[in-house]
């Protein structure tokens, strides 16, 4: 199950969320960010996205040894993925790279607590456990599509990992809500804004995805049954 699905107020009563933003504002943990703005983050707070989304990104604390063997373009900034509305994230110490957090889309409010906070709401720190433990999942078949030799397989598993865990359904297929520009695409899979623009359109000529009313990512429905 998507953390987003059980954020609905079915299984997360409208009141336990309510509860949880107004604290967060009394004590001054939430704030609104513009499109592209750094979310300032410490490694031992829980994050949670109230509305909006957010881009996870991850750069190379030491360029220099690397610089000379890899280009510009695929050094700078290496897409992670995303963190949609009602779910959770953090971010981790590592010594060889820096994860940072941007909000992808104007107005992305974000709340950010302690674990020993949840402690107000029980059933909501199972919820984010949980939340966690699925997202764990989802990296490893994040790894095993990005082990794959071929780019434009690495390219295809990509969009479908991608369109599966957010993709909105529309008339002809899922799209994904979310724009990513072609440079994003490639340094999540290890490629180049110019490889991933002809593998795109290969991909669309194929008839494996298509481009959706604001030219967003789309895959037709078949084809994410079939796992593209």
């Amino acid at each position: 199950m998507h953390f987003s699905d059980s954020s609905s107020e079915t299984s997360r009563p409208f009141s336990t969320w309510q509860s949880i933003t107004d604290w967060a504002q009394e004590h001054y943990r939430d704030r609104i960010f513009n499109k592209d703005e750094r979310i300032p983050t410490r490694p031992e707070l829980i994050y949670l996205v109230g509305k909006g989304a957010i881009r996870l990104v991850g750069t190379p604390a030491k360029t220099t040894e690397v610089s000379t063997e890899l280009s510009d373009e695929l050094i700078a900034e290496a897409f992670l993925g995303f963190v949609g509305a009602g779910q959770p994230f953090e971010t981790v110490e590592q010594a060889a790279f820096v994860i940072q957090a941007y909000a992808h889309v104007d107005r992305t409010q974000v709340i950010w607590l302690y674990w020993r906070d949840l402690e107000n709401w029980p059933h909501f720190r199972q919820e984010v456990e949980r939340a966690f433990r699925y997202q764990h999942q989802r990296k490893l078949l994040w790894l095993t599509a990005l082990g794959q030799r071929k780019t434009i397989d690495r390219l295809a598993s990509f969009l479908m990992l991608l369109i599966e865990e957010y993709g909105k359904a529309e008339p002809q297929g899922y799209c994904l809500p979310y724009t990513l520009t072609h440079a994003q695409i490639g340094s999540a899979i290890g490629s180049t804004r110019v490889t991933v623009t002809r593998l795109m359109g290969k991909l669309r000529r194929q008839g494996l995805i298509f481009p959706g009313d604001d030219n967003s990512i789309c895959i037709p429905k078949t084809k994410l049954d079939r796992g593209l």
